[in-house]
């Protein structure tokens, strides 16, 4: 009697068994995707959860005051930067305090030193500030920038871990911050230096995921909202303001229990555009930071969801809609219009910075003409009326 042959696959067999694992992968990979963006987004959360917890120690140590990087009276002391620093070592008979990145040892020389911004150089004034208004003097212009977007230098790291490149300053889903963070991580050295130009310390450094509110780090009165949109009570003042301009220390950060609505105020949130983005490098920015790529800031997209802790504590995601919508309501309430500069809404719109919508879609504000959609309108936390004595949301 003849043995059978074995009976093998035939190759329609095979397409279809080919076919069936193509189509579970395409099921399952976007639910793998899901699982690990929800992931990286709890490990935010948890972040700024024990960032919280530091703004407390930090507090609990220094009188109740907010993390700052500024004197007290340094704008009484000039109505420039400059002249305010040049006012300071008069007084004092040193330089301002600088930033203070950490011990590290320089790539270039092989020498262990300290890190450090010196803000009284030209151009680095900017971060003896929340956040500089408008450029004054001849360095160069860091108009939208200040110690606001650097949180995690020594002066504040020490109460949560004290280096410069922990995980705690940076979102996993701010992915190319954090792929340039990433080799600081394990370093066991304060600060790590990295960047292309071991001859400039700007080229050097990663700012972290995570800003504060620089509104809330001013005196109200710099960020105090209008009686109404006709009145001459309220409104913008100028930090640097001289005569009846000027604000008695508007440089000097209020102390945490100021916050009138601490559940409704935001102290730090996601810098970038993380949760819901439609790209990451915005192709409209002139002078990228990161290899060519700056990322879209988190005003940038109508979609966008930065996780936000706020002065009592709490974590939670804050829809872009959800702060233009609050805002839209008190401009209702007010009588306002919120496209225009009078309007007495959650922000304000009559800083230097900006805030009114052009024909073209919305100018100026917190770089929202780098916005990614017209939709995306709002300078919240950046830019919140009376400060830290204000709201950026609003309960429904």
């Amino acid at each position: 009697m003849r043995q059978r042959d074995a009976k093998a696959f035939t190759v329609v067999e095979l397409l279809v068994v080919i076919s069936i694992i193509a189509l579970l992968i395409s099921i399952l990979l976007p639910a793998v995707t899901a699982a690990r963006d929800q992931a990286r987004l709890t490990i935010s959360r948890a972040n700024l959860r024990n960032l919280a917890t530091a703004h407390a120690s930090y507090a609990a140590e220094w009188n109740d005051r907010q993390f700052t990087l500024s004197y007290d009276r340094l704008s009484a002391l000039g109505s420039t930067p400059s002249q305010a620093m040049a006012g300071y070592y008069a007084m004092a008979g040193q330089h301002h305090p600088p930033l203070v990145l950490g011990w590290a040892v320089d790539p270039k020389y092989g020498d262990y030193g300290l890190w450090r911004f010196f803000v009284n150089e030209d151009g680095f004034e900017c971060l003896a500030q929340p956040i500089v208004f408008e450029h004054h003097g001849s360095g160069p212009d860091r108009t939208g920038f200040g110690y606001f977007r650097i949180p995690n230098v020594k002066q504040f790291n020490q109460y949560v871990g004290g280096r410069y490149y922990d995980r705690v300053f940076f979102a996993p889903k701010d992915r190319i911050i954090y792929d340039y963070a990433r080799p600081g991580f394990e370093d066991p050295a304060e600060y790590t230096p990295a960047g292309p130009d071991p001859e400039y310390l700007m080229d050097r450094i990663v700012y972290p995921s995570y800003c504060l509110s620089p509104a809330a780090l001013f005196s109200p009165d710099v960020m105090r909202r209008k009686v109404d949109k006709d009145s001459d009570v309220g409104g913008w003042m100028d930090p640097w303001g001289e005569g009846d301009d000027r604000v008695p220390g508007a440089l000097r950060a209020p102390s945490m229990s100021h916050a009138k609505f601490p559940n409704l105020k935001t102290h730090m949130l996601e810098h970038h555009w993380l949760q819901n983005r439609r790209l990451y490098c915005n192709p409209s920015w002139v002078g990228s930071t990161y290899d060519g790529c700056e990322p879209f800031y988190f005003n940038h997209g109508y979609e966008s969801e930065p996780v936000a802790m706020f002065y009592d504590g709490h974590v939670e995601s804050v829809g872009v809609r959800e702060a233009i919508a609050a805002d839209a309501r008190v401009c209702v309430q007010t009588g306002t219009d919120p496209g225009t500069s009078q309007a007495l809404g959650l922000w304000l719109r009559d800083t230097p910075l900006g805030g009114m919508k052009g024909p073209g879609g919305p100018t100026g504000g917190y770089f929202m003409d780098y916005s990614y959609d017209t939709m995306a309108f709002t300078s919240f936390h950046i830019l919140t009326a009376d400060g830290i004595r204000g709201r950026d949301i609003i309960p429904n």
